[in-house]
């Protein structure tokens, strides 16, 4: 009876997946304007984050259509697919749990931000 449960919620991630990467394609919004110079400026402060994610997880999509509103260039990393990503989360954050943003700082100093509100909150805050 588990090897059914587990297999038909299987299917139906397969099934649903396409669905979700195509809702957020069409749903995603615009960036917001701003002069080359402020964006470089932007660029330049986001080199120190990092987002762990699953590509179809709805938690994952909500941080990233927020970080295209706020035209972020964050590099993406697939702890679902990718061993090395997903040994570096649980080793550093603790967890295999999806997002979660990697902050590092100028001292090199690592912190792990979980929780999709979380994470869309200090992103407004930080570059909203």
């Amino acid at each position: 009876m588990r090897m059914i449960i587990r297999a038909f919620f299987r299917l139906l991630r397969l099934v649903l997946t396409p669905f979700m990467l195509l809702s957020e394609k069409l749903s995603t919004p615009k960036a917001v304007s701003r002069s080359p110079e402020q964006q470089a400026e932007i660029d330049k402060a986001t080199e120190n984050l990092a987002l762990y994610q699953f590509r179809a997880c709805p938690f994952c999509i909500k941080v990233r259509k927020e970080m295209a509103r706020l035209g972020l260039n964050i590099e993406l990393r697939d702890a679902q697919h990718d061993p090395a990503h997903r040994e570096e989360l649980l080793n550093g954050g603790g967890a295999v749990k999806v997002p979660c943003l990697l902050i590092t700082n100028d001292q090199g100093e690592k912190q792990w931000m979980y929780e999709s509100g979380d994470i869309n909150a200090w992103l407004n805050r930080q570059f909203g």
